[in-house]
Protein backbone atom coordinates (compact mmCIF):
# COMPACT_ATOMS: atom_id res chain seq x y z
CA UNK A 1 0.00 0.00 0.00
CA UNK A 2 1.48 3.45 -1.32
CA UNK A 3 1.89 6.21 1.47
CA UNK A 4 -0.73 8.32 1.35
CA UNK A 5 -0.62 12.18 0.34
CA UNK A 6 -2.73 14.20 2.94
CA UNK A 7 -3.09 18.13 1.97
CA UNK A 8 -5.42 19.44 5.05
CA UNK A 9 -6.82 23.14 4.48
CA UNK A 10 -7.73 25.32 7.41
CA UNK A 11 -6.64 28.72 9.73
CA UNK A 12 -7.75 31.83 10.48
CA UNK A 13 -8.46 30.87 14.11
CA UNK A 14 -7.69 28.31 16.67
CA UNK A 15 -10.98 27.01 16.19
CA UNK A 16 -10.11 25.87 13.07
CA UNK A 17 -6.65 25.09 13.44
CA UNK A 18 -6.69 22.91 16.69
CA UNK A 19 -9.01 20.42 15.43
CA UNK A 20 -7.03 20.16 11.87
CA UNK A 21 -4.30 19.75 13.87
CA UNK A 22 -5.58 16.75 16.17
CA UNK A 23 -6.99 15.06 12.61
CA UNK A 24 -3.04 15.21 11.38
CA UNK A 25 -1.67 13.60 14.77
CA UNK A 26 -4.14 10.88 14.38
CA UNK A 27 -3.49 10.61 10.27
CA UNK A 28 0.11 9.89 12.10
CA UNK A 29 -0.39 8.21 14.54
CA UNK A 30 -2.26 5.67 12.25
CA UNK A 31 0.32 6.14 9.51
CA UNK A 32 3.40 7.12 10.92
CA UNK A 33 5.08 7.79 7.60
CA UNK A 34 1.91 9.98 5.92
CA UNK A 35 3.33 12.88 3.96
CA UNK A 36 0.61 15.76 5.36
CA UNK A 37 0.79 19.30 3.99
CA UNK A 38 -1.15 22.29 5.58
CA UNK A 39 -2.89 24.94 3.26
CA UNK A 40 -3.36 28.02 5.16
CA UNK A 41 -2.74 31.91 4.79
CA UNK A 42 0.19 34.03 5.80
CA UNK A 43 -2.02 36.16 8.12
CA UNK A 44 -3.74 33.28 10.70
CA UNK A 45 -2.70 31.28 13.64
CA UNK A 46 -1.44 28.57 11.45
CA UNK A 47 1.76 30.79 10.33
CA UNK A 48 2.70 29.79 13.84
CA UNK A 49 0.92 26.56 15.22
CA UNK A 50 1.29 24.62 12.23
CA UNK A 51 4.98 24.57 12.00
CA UNK A 52 5.30 24.49 15.77
CA UNK A 53 2.99 21.01 16.20
CA UNK A 54 5.91 19.93 12.90
CA UNK A 55 3.92 20.26 9.44
CA UNK A 56 4.86 21.67 6.82
CA UNK A 57 3.15 24.89 5.60
CA UNK A 58 1.98 26.43 1.86
CA UNK A 59 0.33 29.48 2.06
CA UNK A 60 -2.45 31.07 -0.70
CA UNK A 61 -4.20 34.82 -0.38
CA UNK A 62 -7.21 35.29 1.97
CA UNK A 63 -10.29 36.26 -0.35
CA UNK A 64 -13.34 36.66 1.76
CA UNK A 65 -16.48 37.47 0.03
CA UNK A 66 -17.76 40.98 0.40
CA UNK A 67 -20.02 41.89 1.93
CA UNK A 68 -21.32 44.94 0.79
CA UNK A 69 -20.74 47.08 -2.50
CA UNK A 70 -16.96 48.69 -2.61
CA UNK A 71 -14.16 48.19 -5.16
CA UNK A 72 -13.67 44.48 -3.54
CA UNK A 73 -16.52 43.36 -5.54
CA UNK A 74 -14.88 43.78 -8.76
CA UNK A 75 -11.55 42.38 -7.60
CA UNK A 76 -13.06 39.41 -5.97
CA UNK A 77 -13.34 37.31 -9.33
CA UNK A 78 -9.79 37.47 -10.26
CA UNK A 79 -8.53 37.36 -6.49
CA UNK A 80 -10.62 34.27 -6.26
CA UNK A 81 -9.60 32.93 -9.41
CA UNK A 82 -6.10 33.32 -8.82
CA UNK A 83 -6.60 31.61 -4.99
CA UNK A 84 -8.42 28.59 -6.84
CA UNK A 85 -5.14 28.17 -9.27
CA UNK A 86 -2.75 28.69 -6.21
CA UNK A 87 -4.42 26.04 -4.35
CA UNK A 88 -4.37 23.58 -7.28
CA UNK A 89 -0.68 24.12 -7.83
CA UNK A 90 -0.16 23.40 -4.18
CA UNK A 91 -1.95 20.07 -4.34
CA UNK A 92 -0.47 19.35 -7.82
CA UNK A 93 2.78 19.71 -6.18
CA UNK A 94 1.89 17.68 -2.97
CA UNK A 95 0.74 14.66 -5.12
CA UNK A 96 -2.56 15.00 -3.25
CA UNK A 97 -4.84 11.86 -2.80
CA UNK A 98 -6.87 13.35 -0.53
CA UNK A 99 -8.26 16.91 0.91
CA UNK A 100 -9.00 17.46 4.68
CA UNK A 101 -10.82 20.71 5.63
CA UNK A 102 -12.55 22.41 8.28
CA UNK A 103 -13.99 25.60 6.25
CA UNK A 104 -13.01 29.11 6.58
CA UNK A 105 -11.90 31.29 3.96
CA UNK A 106 -9.18 29.29 2.51
CA UNK A 107 -10.96 26.03 2.27
CA UNK A 108 -13.17 27.16 -0.58
CA UNK A 109 -10.67 27.73 -3.25
CA UNK A 110 -9.40 24.76 -1.60
CA UNK A 111 -12.22 22.18 -2.65
CA UNK A 112 -12.65 23.73 -5.40
CA UNK A 113 -9.08 23.23 -6.92
CA UNK A 114 -9.68 19.48 -5.62
CA UNK A 115 -12.70 18.72 -7.23
CA UNK A 116 -11.36 20.24 -10.45
CA UNK A 117 -7.83 17.85 -10.31
CA UNK A 118 -10.67 14.74 -8.87
CA UNK A 119 -8.97 14.52 -5.52
CA UNK A 120 -11.24 13.49 -3.05
CA UNK A 121 -12.12 16.08 -0.47
CA UNK A 122 -13.40 14.99 3.35
CA UNK A 123 -14.03 17.81 5.55
CA UNK A 124 -15.45 18.72 9.00
CA UNK A 125 -17.65 21.09 10.71
CA UNK A 126 -17.11 22.25 14.29
CA UNK A 127 -19.85 24.74 14.55
CA UNK A 128 -23.98 23.63 14.83
CA UNK A 129 -24.53 26.31 12.21
CA UNK A 130 -22.52 25.63 9.55
CA UNK A 131 -20.27 27.78 7.37
CA UNK A 132 -20.50 28.82 3.59
CA UNK A 133 -17.38 26.86 2.63
CA UNK A 134 -18.32 23.94 4.28
CA UNK A 135 -22.05 23.89 2.95
CA UNK A 136 -20.17 24.05 -0.65
CA UNK A 137 -17.86 21.53 0.03
CA UNK A 138 -19.85 19.42 1.47
CA UNK A 139 -22.23 19.13 -2.08
CA UNK A 140 -19.45 16.66 -3.70
CA UNK A 141 -17.29 15.69 -0.78
CA UNK A 142 -16.85 12.00 -0.30
CA UNK A 143 -17.41 12.62 3.76
CA UNK A 144 -18.36 15.71 6.34
CA UNK A 145 -18.05 14.73 9.52
CA UNK A 146 -20.48 17.07 12.50
CA UNK A 147 -19.61 18.50 15.55
CA UNK A 148 -22.48 18.77 16.71
CA UNK A 149 -25.56 16.15 16.39
CA UNK A 150 -28.34 18.38 14.92
CA UNK A 151 -25.96 20.39 12.21
CA UNK A 152 -28.02 20.96 9.01
CA UNK A 153 -25.72 19.43 6.42
CA UNK A 154 -27.74 16.49 5.15
CA UNK A 155 -26.14 13.17 5.10
CA UNK A 156 -22.82 14.08 7.45
CA UNK A 157 -21.96 12.13 10.08
CA UNK A 158 -21.96 13.13 13.85
CA UNK A 159 -18.50 12.29 14.85
CA UNK A 160 -17.78 14.81 17.40
CA UNK A 161 -15.15 17.43 17.44
CA UNK A 162 -11.57 16.47 16.86
CA UNK A 163 -9.29 17.51 19.99
CA UNK A 164 -6.04 16.88 21.68
CA UNK A 165 -5.38 14.13 23.00
CA UNK A 166 -4.58 15.73 26.61
CA UNK A 167 -8.23 16.86 26.75
CA UNK A 168 -10.09 14.04 25.08
CA UNK A 169 -8.45 11.57 27.16
CA UNK A 170 -8.44 13.44 30.48
CA UNK A 171 -9.86 11.28 33.55
CA UNK A 172 -10.86 13.97 35.49
CA UNK A 173 -11.10 12.19 38.82
CA UNK A 174 -7.61 10.73 38.49
CA UNK A 175 -6.40 13.61 37.64
CA UNK A 176 -8.20 15.96 39.94
CA UNK A 177 -5.90 16.29 42.80
CA UNK A 178 -2.85 16.76 41.27
CA UNK A 179 -4.19 19.64 38.97
CA UNK A 180 -5.71 21.76 41.93
CA UNK A 181 -2.35 21.70 43.27
CA UNK A 182 -0.52 22.75 40.44
CA UNK A 183 -2.90 25.31 40.07
CA UNK A 184 -2.61 26.26 43.74
CA UNK A 185 -5.85 25.70 44.95
CA UNK A 186 -7.34 24.05 47.81
CA UNK A 187 -7.13 20.08 46.61
CA UNK A 188 -10.55 19.55 49.00
CA UNK A 189 -12.55 22.10 48.23
CA UNK A 190 -15.46 22.55 45.39
CA UNK A 191 -14.00 24.37 42.78
CA UNK A 192 -15.86 27.01 40.31
CA UNK A 193 -13.48 27.72 37.37
CA UNK A 194 -14.25 30.85 35.05
CA UNK A 195 -13.05 31.80 31.91
CA UNK A 196 -13.88 34.00 29.02
CA UNK A 197 -11.48 32.02 26.39
CA UNK A 198 -7.62 33.77 25.61
CA UNK A 199 -8.75 36.86 25.32
CA UNK A 200 -11.08 36.96 28.18
CA UNK A 201 -14.72 38.40 28.61
CA UNK A 202 -15.59 41.74 29.59
CA UNK A 203 -18.82 41.41 30.91
CA UNK A 204 -18.52 38.08 32.12
CA UNK A 205 -15.59 39.24 34.45
CA UNK A 206 -17.86 42.18 36.28
CA UNK A 207 -20.53 39.37 36.50
CA UNK A 208 -18.39 37.38 38.52
CA UNK A 209 -16.70 40.14 40.16
CA UNK A 210 -19.29 41.41 41.72
CA UNK A 211 -20.81 37.63 43.02
CA UNK A 212 -18.14 36.95 44.27
CA UNK A 213 -19.47 37.48 48.13
CA UNK A 214 -22.06 35.04 46.98
CA UNK A 215 -19.67 32.65 45.43
CA UNK A 216 -17.31 32.36 47.88
CA UNK A 217 -19.79 32.04 50.77
CA UNK A 218 -20.50 28.72 49.30
CA UNK A 219 -17.18 27.44 50.86
CA UNK A 220 -16.17 27.18 47.05
CA UNK A 221 -12.97 28.26 44.91
CA UNK A 222 -12.68 30.27 42.03
CA UNK A 223 -10.06 30.05 39.65
CA UNK A 224 -10.79 32.95 37.15
CA UNK A 225 -9.10 33.11 33.96
CA UNK A 226 -9.69 36.71 33.24
CA UNK A 227 -7.99 36.77 29.62
CA UNK A 228 -5.02 39.10 28.69
CA UNK A 229 -4.96 42.27 30.31
CA UNK A 230 -8.32 41.86 31.88
CA UNK A 231 -7.22 41.50 35.71
CA UNK A 232 -9.52 42.05 38.62
CA UNK A 233 -8.51 44.81 40.68
CA UNK A 234 -9.84 46.08 43.97
CA UNK A 235 -10.19 49.45 44.67
CA UNK A 236 -6.74 50.81 44.75
CA UNK A 237 -6.00 49.42 41.86
CA UNK A 238 -4.19 46.40 42.88
CA UNK A 239 -4.92 42.99 42.09
CA UNK A 240 -7.92 41.58 44.07
CA UNK A 241 -7.18 39.15 46.81
CA UNK A 242 -9.62 37.70 48.63
CA UNK A 243 -9.42 34.11 50.45
CA UNK A 244 -10.71 31.57 47.89
CA UNK A 245 -10.24 33.81 44.76
CA UNK A 246 -7.83 33.07 42.30
CA UNK A 247 -6.73 34.63 39.23
CA UNK A 248 -4.65 33.71 36.26
CA UNK A 249 -4.66 35.98 33.07
CA UNK A 250 -4.30 33.01 30.56
CA UNK A 251 -3.69 29.32 31.30
CA UNK A 252 -1.69 26.85 29.16
CA UNK A 253 -3.10 23.75 29.15
CA UNK A 254 -6.79 23.76 30.12
CA UNK A 255 -6.66 20.24 30.91
CA UNK A 256 -5.46 21.68 34.48
CA UNK A 257 -8.59 23.81 34.62
CA UNK A 258 -11.18 21.03 33.66
CA UNK A 259 -10.05 18.58 35.79
CA UNK A 260 -9.61 21.06 38.84
CA UNK A 261 -13.35 21.94 38.19
CA UNK A 262 -16.64 20.65 39.84
CA UNK A 263 -18.34 23.32 37.41
CA UNK A 264 -17.32 26.24 34.81
CA UNK A 265 -18.91 29.27 33.59
CA UNK A 266 -17.62 29.53 30.11
CA UNK A 267 -18.48 31.36 26.41
CA UNK A 268 -19.37 28.03 24.24
CA UNK A 269 -17.52 28.53 21.25
CA UNK A 270 -17.69 25.32 19.44
CA UNK A 271 -14.43 23.45 21.01
CA UNK A 272 -15.05 24.79 24.39
CA UNK A 273 -18.71 22.81 24.35
CA UNK A 274 -17.04 19.42 23.11
CA UNK A 275 -14.45 19.70 25.23
CA UNK A 276 -16.93 20.17 28.57
CA UNK A 277 -19.11 17.20 27.53
CA UNK A 278 -16.00 14.95 26.47
CA UNK A 279 -14.25 15.63 29.83
CA UNK A 280 -18.32 15.44 31.21
CA UNK A 281 -17.94 18.71 33.32
CA UNK A 282 -20.97 20.35 34.49
CA UNK A 283 -20.84 23.68 33.11
CA UNK A 284 -22.99 26.80 32.89
CA UNK A 285 -22.52 28.68 29.42
CA UNK A 286 -22.93 32.50 28.33
CA UNK A 287 -22.85 32.36 24.62
CA UNK A 288 -20.52 35.76 22.92
CA UNK A 289 -23.68 38.25 21.90
CA UNK A 290 -22.19 38.42 18.70
CA UNK A 291 -22.16 37.52 15.21
CA UNK A 292 -24.98 35.06 14.13
CA UNK A 293 -26.11 33.27 17.31
CA UNK A 294 -23.87 30.30 16.76
CA UNK A 295 -22.40 29.61 20.23
CA UNK A 296 -25.99 29.68 21.69
CA UNK A 297 -26.83 26.99 18.90
CA UNK A 298 -23.23 24.89 20.03
CA UNK A 299 -24.62 25.09 23.74
CA UNK A 300 -27.96 24.06 23.08
CA UNK A 301 -28.13 19.96 22.74
CA UNK A 302 -25.36 19.74 26.25
CA UNK A 303 -28.25 21.42 27.82
CA UNK A 304 -30.92 19.76 26.85
CA UNK A 305 -29.20 16.83 28.13
CA UNK A 306 -28.99 18.17 31.33
CA UNK A 307 -25.37 18.77 31.73
CA UNK A 308 -25.32 22.40 31.21
CA UNK A 309 -27.24 25.84 32.10
CA UNK A 310 -27.42 28.56 29.71
CA UNK A 311 -27.80 32.15 29.73
CA UNK A 312 -27.73 35.28 27.60
CA UNK A 313 -25.12 37.56 28.46
CA UNK A 314 -27.27 40.55 29.20
CA UNK A 315 -29.07 38.31 32.11
CA UNK A 316 -25.82 37.09 33.49
CA UNK A 317 -25.40 39.13 36.54
CA UNK A 318 -25.30 39.01 40.30
CA UNK A 319 -28.50 38.12 41.17
CA UNK A 320 -28.89 35.36 38.31
CA UNK A 321 -25.77 33.96 39.41
CA UNK A 322 -26.61 33.85 43.31
CA UNK A 323 -30.24 32.46 41.99
CA UNK A 324 -28.86 29.74 39.36
CA UNK A 325 -25.28 29.26 40.30
CA UNK A 326 -24.87 29.32 44.27
CA UNK A 327 -27.52 26.14 44.33
CA UNK A 328 -25.01 24.04 42.28
CA UNK A 329 -22.09 24.51 44.59
CA UNK A 330 -23.86 23.26 47.38
CA UNK A 331 -25.21 20.86 45.61
CA UNK A 332 -22.81 18.04 45.32
CA UNK A 333 -25.58 15.49 44.38
CA UNK A 334 -26.58 17.84 41.18
CA UNK A 335 -23.16 18.75 40.29
CA UNK A 336 -22.44 14.80 39.80
CA UNK A 337 -25.97 14.30 37.47
CA UNK A 338 -25.00 17.09 35.52
CA UNK A 339 -21.53 15.63 35.46
CA UNK A 340 -23.01 12.45 34.22
CA UNK A 341 -25.58 13.83 31.70
CA UNK A 342 -22.26 16.22 30.38
CA UNK A 343 -20.52 13.16 29.39
CA UNK A 344 -23.53 11.18 28.19
CA UNK A 345 -22.64 13.87 25.18
CA UNK A 346 -19.50 13.96 24.99
CA UNK A 347 -16.95 11.83 22.06
CA UNK A 348 -13.19 11.13 23.06
CA UNK A 349 -12.48 9.98 19.45
CA UNK A 350 -13.64 12.66 16.96
CA UNK A 351 -9.81 13.03 15.76
CA UNK A 352 -9.47 8.85 14.70
CA UNK A 353 -12.54 8.92 13.26
CA UNK A 354 -11.89 11.72 10.85
CA UNK A 355 -8.40 10.53 10.57
CA UNK A 356 -9.58 7.08 9.26
CA UNK A 357 -12.25 8.83 6.52
CA UNK A 358 -9.45 11.09 5.26
CA UNK A 359 -7.54 8.04 4.82
CA UNK A 360 -9.97 5.87 3.40
CA UNK A 361 -10.95 8.68 1.02
CA UNK A 362 -7.35 8.64 -0.23
CA UNK A 363 -7.37 4.99 -0.70
CA UNK A 364 -5.66 3.95 2.14
CA UNK A 365 -7.62 1.27 3.98
CA UNK A 366 -6.36 0.78 7.30
CA UNK A 367 -8.89 -2.39 8.08
CA UNK A 368 -7.26 -4.45 4.95
CA UNK A 369 -4.34 -6.03 5.86
CA UNK A 370 -1.33 -5.44 2.92
CA UNK A 371 -1.09 -8.37 0.61
CA UNK A 372 2.58 -9.93 1.87
CA UNK A 373 4.76 -10.42 -2.02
Amino acid sequence: MSTPSVVLAGGGTAGHVSPMLAVARAVERLVPDAHQTVIGTAAGLETRLVPEAGYRLASIEKVPLPRRLSRDVLRFPSRFGQAVRDAAEILRAEKADVVFGVGGYVCTPVYLAARRLGIPVVLHEANARPGLANKLGHRFAAFSGVAFEGTPLKGAEWVGMPMSREISQLDRRTERTAAREALGLDPQKVTLVVTGGSSGALSLNQSVRAALPDLLGTQAQVLHLTGRDKAITDDSGALLDLEGYHQREYLDGMQLAYAAADLIIARSGAATVSEIAAVGLPAVFVPLPVGNGEQELNARELVAAGGALLVKDEHFHKAWIRRNIVPLLEDPALLRTMEQQSASRGITDADERMARATLAAAGHDLDTPEKKP
